[in-house]
């Protein structure tokens, strides 16, 4: 019997975060604007090629970015 409730409560609850996340985040609820950075994807490919373009003076090659790559060791 409680477990309805608290399906539907898990359930509310990320209705009204997403709710939330729009209203703040897409449709600038407390105003201002998105950066270019963040908007421009050839801004991205051209940051990612820098970071890779680094020399590494110790230890196997890395990925730069562990956000989006996780990290991986690259194997040659």
């Amino acid at each position: 019997m409680a477990t309805k409730y608290i399906i539907g409560s898990v359930l509310g609850s990320f209705a009204i975060a997403y709710v939330c996340d729009v209203a703040i985040a897409d449709k600038k609820l407390f105003g201002g604007t998105t950066p270019h950075t963040v908007a421009n994807n050839e801004w991205w490919k051209e940051t990612d090629k820098k970071f890779q373009a680094w020399p590494r003076t110790a230890g196997p090659p890395v990925v730069m970015n562990p956000i989006s790559r996780q990290n991986y060791i690259v194997k040659s």
